[in-house]
Formats: C-alpha cells, sequence, structure tokens
C-alpha cells in the first residue's frame, strides 16, 4: 500500500512546494495528541482548539498564495483582452492565432492551480478523517461547522473556488470569441450549437468539476463512507473512464433492471386464480410472487462475486435462467404443477442481476454521468413495477396452441420468456465489456460502493498502541486504511454480520420493514380485491 504522504509529495509541483499543506507535520501532531492521552488525560476542548489553529494557519497559507495565482493569472488575462479589443479594429490570422495561444497558456497554468486546490483539499479531508478515527471525536463535523459559513473563513476559498470559476470562465469566453465560428462570433452565454473545440477548455471544465467533488465538504460529510474517488488527482482519469463507459451496455444494464421488475410484479394480479386453478387455496399466490425474492437473496452473492470478472457473462446467465424459469411458471398450468410453478419463479429470482446493474454503474459511468445514471436505475426500476401489473391487464384472453394453454394466467409467464429471449439476442450483439483496470500490484482496483456491499468498513475500535505506534513509525498513512484482513472475502454469513456497523444494521432493518410491509400488501392485493 502506497503511503497517502509519499504521494501527495510525488504529485506536487515543486515551485510551489512551500504552499502545499504541511500533512506530515500535522500528522505528527496527530501521533503526539495521541501519546500525550495514554500518560495523562487530555482536556478534549484543549485538543480540538488548538488543532483547530494549526489547520487555520495550514490554510491561510494555502488560501493566500492561492488568491496571489488568482491575481497573476487575471492580470495575464486582462492584458490578453487589450490586445484581443485592438485586432477586432484590424484583424490579423498570425496575431490572433497567437493570441489564442497565449490564452491556452494562462489555462494551463490555471489547470495546475485547480491540481494545487484539489491536493490541498484531499490533504486537508485525509488528516481530518484521521484525526477522527484515532480520537474517535467528531472534529470534522466542530471544523466544518464552524469554518464553512463564517464570513471570514478562510475555509470557503478553498472550497468555493469561486475566483477560479472566475478565471476558467474568462479564458473560456475569450478563447470562444477567437474561435472561427465561419465568420460570426458567439458568447458562451448564448450556448451555440456547436460546442467550443479546445482541449485547453475541455481539460479546465473536466479539472473543475473533479475539484467540485473533491471540495464539497458538505457532501463529503455525508458520503466519506460511501463514494470516495481517486485519492489524487490525475489528468487522464477522464479518459480511462471514458474508455470503460459504453452507452448501450449502460441502457442493456437499464433494461434489464426494468424487465426484471415488470417479471416481478405481472403475477400480481392473477397469481390467485393461477393458485386456484392447480388446486390449491388463493392464498399461495403470497408464496407464489415471495419465491423470486426469495431466490434474489441467494443470486445476489454470487452475481456480485462473478462481477469481480466479468459483466458480460452474468448478464448472459441471467437472461438465460430467466428465460427457462418463465416458461415453467406458463407449463406449470398444463401440468398441473404446483412444485413446476414454484420452481418457475425460484429460476426467474436466480437469474436476479440486478448487484450486477448496480455494480456497472458504479464502476463504468463517468462520475460527470453517474448521477444520471443512478437516477435512470431508480426510474426503471420504480417504471417496472408499475408496467408489470398494467401489462398483466391487457393479457386477457384464452386460447390454445397444440397442449399449451394461453390465457390470463399464462400469458405474463409466455410473455416474459419472449422478452427474456430478445433481451439476450440484443445483449449478445451490443455489450461491450469494460476494460479492467488493475494497480501495479495486479489486484484488481474496486469502486467503494462495492467494497461496501462486500462489508469493507473500517473498524470502530482503535488499534493496540503498540500496533499503531509500529505504522506511524513510517511515512505513510496506513493506519487511517482498511485492515488488509478485512479485504480478504467474508467465508460465512457471520462473518459478513460481523462486519456491519450499528448504524448499518438499523438502516438495513428500517429498508427490511418497509420492503416486508409492501410484499405483503402486493402479495395479497388480489386476493383483497377480490
Amino acid at each position: 500500500m502506497v503511503a497517502f504522504g509519499k504521494k501527495l509529495k510525488d504529485r506536487q509541483i515543486q515551485e510551489w512546494k512551500g504552499y502545499y499543506i504541511n500533512y506530515k507535520l500535522m500528522k505528527k501532531k496527530v501521533k503526539q495528541y495521541a501519546n500525550q492521552s495514554q500518560a495523562v488525560t487530555l482536556d478534549r476542548r484543549y485538543v480540538l482548539k488548538d488543532f483547530s489553529r494549526m489547520l487555520d494557519n495550514q490554510i491561510e497559507t494555502i488560501v493566500l498564495f492561492l488568491l496571489e495565482q488568482q491575481g497573476v493569472l487575471a492580470s495575464r488575462i486582462s492584458e490578453l483582452n487589450e490586445k484581443k479589443d485592438s485586432l477586432q479594429e484590424q484583424p490579423d490570422i498570425s496575431k490572433i492565432n497567437e493570441l489564442r495561444e497565449a490564452y491556452q497558456a494562462v489555462g494551463r497554468d490555471l489547470l495546475k492551480l485547480l491540481y494545487f486546490v484539489e491536493i490541498n483539499a484531499i490533504g486537508l479531508r485525509k488528516i481530518l478523517k484521521k484525526f477522527d478515527k484515532r480520537f474517535g471525536y467528531k472534529f470534522t463535523d466542530y471544523y466544518v461547522k464552524t469554518r464553512a459559513n463564517h464570513p471570514y473563513s478562510q475555509l470557503q476559498q478553498v472550497f468555493k473556488h469561486v475566483g477560479l470559476g472566475a478565471v476558467v470562465g474568462a479564458i473560456s469566453r475569450n478563447l470562444a470569441d477567437l474561435q472561427d465560428r465561419q465568420g460570426s462570433y458567439l458568447s458562451i452565454y448564448d450556448q451555440p450549437a456547436l460546442p467550443l473545440q479546445d482541449p485547453v477548455v475541455d481539460s479546465m471544465q473536466a479539472a473543475v468539476d473533479r475539484l467540485s467533488h473533491s471540495t464539497n465538504f458538505l457532501n463529503f460529510l455525508a458520503q466519506h463512507a460511501l463514494i470516495m474517488q481517486e485519492e489524487l488527482p490525475s489528468p487522464v482519469e477522464e479518459e480511462v473512464d471514458d474508455q470503460k463507459y459504453h452507452f448501450m451496455s449502460l441502457l442493456l444494464n437499464l433494461a434489464n433492471t426494468f424487465l426484471y421488475m415488470v417479471n416481478t410484479y405481472i403475477i400480481v394480479p392473477t397469481a390467485d386464480d393461477y393458485s386456484m386453478s392447480l388446486g390449491a387455496a388463493a392464498t399461495v399466490c403470497g408464496i407464489v410472487i415471495g419465491a423470486m425474492a426469495v431466490a434474489q437473496i441467494f443470486s445476489s452473492v454470487y452475481f456480485s462475486a462473478w462481477s469481480n470478472r466479468s459483466y458480460f457473462r452474468p448478464l448472459v446467465f441471467s437472461s438465460i435462467i430467466l428465460f427457462i424459469g418463465n416458461t415453467m411458471y406458463a407449463l406449470a398450468y398444463d401440468l398441473k404443477s404446483i412444485p413446476v410453478l414454484l420452481i418457475g419463479r425460484l429460476c426467474c429470482g436466480f437469474g436476479s442481476a440486478r448487484a450486477v446493474n448496480r455494480r456497472y454503474i458504479s464502476d463504468c459511468v463517468p462520475l460527470r454521468l453517474r448521477m444520471q445514471a443512478s437516477a435512470g436505475f431508480v426510474s426503471a426500476s420504480a417504471l417496472g413495477m408499475a408496467c408489470g401489473p398494467a401489462l398483466a391487464g391487457l393479457l386477457q384472453t384464452n386460447f390454445k396452441i397444440y397442449k399449451l394453454t394461453f390465457n390470463q394466467d399464462t400469458l405474463p409467464g409466455w410473455l416474459m420468456a419472449f422478452a427474456w429471449l430478445i433481451y439476450l439476442v440484443w445483449l449478445w450483439i451490443s455489450f461491450k465489456e469494460p476494460a479492467r483496470q488493475t494497480e501495479v500490484n495486479n489486484v484488481p482496483q474496486e469502486s467503494n460502493a462495492d467494497a461496501l456491499e462486500k462489508g469493507v468498513v473500517e473498524p470502530l475500535l482503535l488499534k493496540s498502541p503498540e500496533n499503531q505506534q509500529d505504522e506511524d513509525e513510517e511515512d505513510g498513512d496506513e493506519s487511517e486504511e482498511v485492515p488488509e484482513e478485512s479485504h480478504q472475502p467474508v467465508n460465512s454469513i457471520a462473518a459478513a454480520y460481523r462486519l456491519l456497523t450499528p448504524s448499518v444494521k438499523v438502516q438495513l432493518l428500517i429498508y427490511f420493514m418497509l420492503k416486508y410491509a409492501m410484499e405483503i400488501l402486493l402479495s395479497e392485493s388480489s386476493v383483497v380485491t377480490t
């Protein structure tokens, strides 16, 4: 595991070395507090105030340098604007190209400043996390709440970066003015039909988007345990994401989610009638509907593990199993067999690839599109739940082909079997397996959302003083990382349960009770309506 302090140092711009956050010094300060707390009882308020003053000094150094550099860039842009105004009276193509290159040079220098802010923001976030973990204090909450909205807060300069946004806008606007658009000069504020084709502007926008994510402390407080991005900025990060992203593959995952939810609820209006036609009580429909959800418990486990190696193969397997399960569900009527009916529904549950759908969004969709993709996943699920019973209401017919009966009870099975067959063909033709990114040690790189699904969480108890001291001897940040043993896959339900924190258990219980009440109502709705 590469130490964070070393990674931070390697990414620093050498001529600005003295203006970066002194992560190593603050880490030593945290260690000093820890050693003192073992010898004597330290006053909580003293520790908070003392460490806050230290952070304030560090942030002030960063902010003053940031303002100075913003001023330098603003002066350069002002000088270039004067040259541009003079060119409007006497246009000269060679001078326009020279001016455009000058603006691009300012943009490249601005990129360096954006990386400077992002690295400092990440260093600050890491040291806050380290402090909270070592002492069990809610120091991050205290520090951010007291500094974030204060009118004289230096923290606002780092985490709102309004000045940097103004410089980005000035460069983008002037480059847009200089770009030849078939004789017309359009403003960036007019939303022209053609986007500004300039790699410097694209890089600046990508850096600003990444910086906005890294420096949004309100989101950080809510999400730091769930979705964290690459710890240090990389100019090729967006390029890697784009290489993994494939729109049609994302659409196939959303279609899989939609079809599965349709498959789950399409039998709700007719399950009681189907059960009675096979000689069972009407309330057996609850078992028929719930069998799919019970099987999904097990499918989530093996599909999650399978998605470590592939996304395409689990989706193919899911489609085949769902095709078989729906066919068995439809054939149970002519076979007069309740067991075949239940086995068919269990097969449908075993084909649930929702874990793969979620992970594809988390791992393969670029950050700028991930929120929309997640919203699409939720919308596809809700739409499927609504369309399922609605489709069942349209399947009011009764005829036979050879010995196969097609009526309101069997048609949901036949319709979904046909839908999954069409989906399988579409999947085979259009899905693109994303490239697997590996680290230097050939360990597959996982998303934090997937790590959370596997139960990889930080321990609530602190490590022993001896182990903690040994780790802090190194110039790294391993003490705040997840222990190596918790990266090992869990081998039992009991081991997975032990990794859950109390807060996660409460949330899972609330989610379970909501789903439990909803499924009871849905599964018996046809009986109640009758």
